[in-house]
């Protein structure tokens, strides 16, 4: 695929990762529509490209609805769909009230779910295209403290998996992007407690940093040009995912010690960044 004359449509466009995939998209030449529930956001990051932008709540499944049809409308077509949005709670489980649950199964899980349900059936109309779904390394290894996350990117990455099997059929690509972390407003958010989410999530997968929200939109556009299933990036992480696929068990024990870790470090106010 090259993105010259594309149309694409991002989710949770106005910071972090859908941001810098929008300035990714226009320089390669695509049309962007710049997505978020943050409108002003949105259409910052539109005025930065020149590209058009909406407000959109992904859990109104008839909003995702009216923004592939406007597309459409526009333009003919949906070449590409980012299910980009989404949210993080970072804490002891028992914590976690019912509304945050909701929360994050309605943006992260359904958000994605409703921008599948719209973008699909039309790339298979016109007899191609490429859905993007940003998960996580949450969805291919788990550790606690961030439950409710790993769930709900574990879900993202089964639906690309298993979506991707049908898709091919029809001449649509289905990416699952499961980055460690990256430099985005998500690791400073959705605490809950005495979480600190950026020691957590840097030590969770032994970055010394996180990695830069531009180099994986780059990535990601990479990964689409060739049609992969899975972009795990950075070395360190991808090494993490191989880790656990060749030894669950100790990779469990591990989770189990740097959770302990974790919960000690909250306790005394000096988090480390011990990987696990």
């Amino acid at each position: 695929m090259t993105f010259a004359g594309k149309q694409a449509i991002v989710t949770g466009a106005g910071s972090g990762i859908g941001a810098a995939l929008c300035r990714a998209l226009a320089a390669a030449g695509a049309e962007v529509l710049c997505t978020d529930v943050d409108a002003a956001a949105a259409e910052a990051t539109a005025r930065g490209i020149d590209a058009r932008a909406a407000h959109l709540d992904v859990t109104d499944a008839a909003a995702v609805q009216g923004a592939v049809d406007d597309v459409v409308a526009c333009a003919g077509r949906l070449d590409l769909m980012f299910n980009n949005a989404g949210i993080s709670w970072g804490g002891d489980t028992e914590l976690l009230t019912l509304d945050q649950w909701n929360a994050i199964i309605d943006i992260n899980i359904r958000g994605v779910v409703h921008g599948v349900a719209a973008a699909y059936p039309q790339m298979i109309r016109q007899g191609g295209g490429h859905i993007v779904n940003t998960a996580s390394m949450a969805g291919l290894t788990a550790a606690g403290l961030v439950t409710s996350y790993v769930m709900t990117k574990h879900a993202v990455v089964g639906l690309s998996q298993a979506l991707r099997s049908e898709a091919a059929a029809h001449g649509v690509g289905v990416l699952a992007v499961c980055p460690g972390a990256v430099e985005t407003p998500i690791l400073d958010k959705g605490a809950i407690g005495g979480f600190v989410g950026r020691n957590y999530y840097l030590g969770a997968r032994g970055m010394a940093k996180a990695y830069d929200a531009d180099r994986l939109a780059q990535d990601t556009l990479r990964a689409v040009e060739r049609n992969k299933a899975i972009l795990v990036r950075p070395r360190s992480a991808h090494g993490a995912w191989l880790f656990a696929r060749l030894a669950p068990g100790l990779m469990g024990r591990m989770a189990t010690r740097f959770v302990a870790q974790q919960r000690a470090g909250q306790q005394t106010g000096a988090v480390g960044a011990d990987s696990g």
